[in-house]
């Protein structure tokens, strides 16, 4: 089992890789919107793993996902979330209008 972080850029591969076949590294680059040389490293991280393997061919490089065995772990939670949670908990505190006691 290859345990991989929710919210990185290797959880973003992974799920495009899982969704999409046959995929290049330029359809990767445009749908994720990351440099290409973050993704080839990336790919080629997961190459040296045995994660994928690369099929270079002259005018692009075709990517195939080699294993499905992966566990999604971590809590994905953004500082956009975090930010609208802490707001909703002012909003309740202002409609309070009971006494208040000093």
């Amino acid at each position: 089992m290859i345990e991989i972080t929710v919210g990185t850029l290797e959880e973003k591969i992974i799920k495009l890789l899982q969704n999409t076949y046959p995929i290049t590294i330029a359809d990767i680059e445009r749908k994720l919107h990351v440099s290409r040389k973050q993704i080839e490293w990336m790919l080629q991280k997961f190459q040296v793993k045995g994660i994928v393997k690369l099929e270079p061919l002259p005018d692009k490089t075709y990517v195939r996902l080699l294993r499905n065995d992966f566990l999604f772990i971590g809590k994905k939670q953004s500082r956009k979330t975090e930010k609208q949670e802490n707001e909703e908990k002012t909003d309740k505190e202002a409609d309070y209008d009971g006494m208040m006691y000093s």
